[in-house]
């Protein structure tokens, strides 16, 4: 199985780190936030990674290369021109990734310690174009599913924005755990081009698709978006 982490982003909740560095090198207990998450895929036997890349990119190129992709084999897919977002970065690595097997997909500031063994076997099982982890933490903004675990819009609770791609009574909101395993179809189904969001393509494509929500709520996990969660982060991971 191959991975991507999508490590492109500005970091703008970061600052002042990210004025100098990318987030992806941030540090957690001596470890950047991109070698633990290579290190998380290797304990489940998945050492062939995608890495974009755009702020600070020869930053995070020289790392990779500096430490030997922290054993793994880690190929660059370079945003430096333009970021992507999470949906035009998988895109633009579509060739990287392509087979015809599954394939994950990680957030480089998302620290969890969720059983990808397990995910797997829940999405086999099922057999969805795509699972990926959710929990029932707070956050502002949501995926909702069905009884059966089936994606059916998404919610702001904040600005009160819903979109609904399937029209359900009872729909249940969960937060995005940002690590996702895709079955190779999907590229021939995304609709949009350019720069846009994972979550744009969840809501296109759920109206005919399934896609599912594992729910590992319990599970350490840990959103590095900003500073001060470095404390929280080093506090559940050594």
């Amino acid at each position: 199985m191959r991975a991507m982490i999508f490590s492109a982003g500005l970091g703008t909740r970061f600052k002042p780190w990210t004025d100098k560095h990318p987030k992806a090198l941030a540090l957690v207990n001596g470890k950047s936030l991109l070698q633990r998450n290579i290190e998380y895929l290797q304990k489940y036997g998945i050492t062939d990674v995608v890495v974009n890349v755009h702020h600070f990119a020869d930053q995070v190129k020289e790392a990779i290369k500096k430490n030997r992709g922290w054993g793994s084999n880690v190929i660059v897919s370079d945003e430096t021109n333009q970021v992507l977002e999470t949906g035009g970065g998988l895109l633009k690595a579509r060739e990287l990734l392509e087979s015809s097997e599954p394939f994950v997909t990680l957030n480089v500031d998302i620290l969890t310690d969720l059983n990808l063994n397990k995910l797997f076997k829940f999405h086999t099982k099922r057999h969805p174009l795509i699972s990926f982890g959710v929990t029932s933490r707070e956050t502002s903004r949501y995926f909702l599913f069905d009884d059966n675990d089936r994606l059916c819009g998404w919610r702001n609770t904040k600005t009160g924005e819903e979109k609904i791609s399937i029209n359900k009574p009872d729909l249940v909101q969960k937060a995005y755990s940002c690590v996702v395993i895709f079955q190779p179809d999907l590229f021939n189904l995304i609709k949009q081009t350019g720069k846009f969001s994972l979550t744009e393509t969840y809501l296109d494509l759920a109206k005919d698709n399934l896609i599912l929500g594992y729910d590992h709520s319990g599970d350490k996990l840990v959103d590095v978006g900003k500073p001060e969660s470095v404390a929280i982060a080093e506090k559940l991971f050594s």
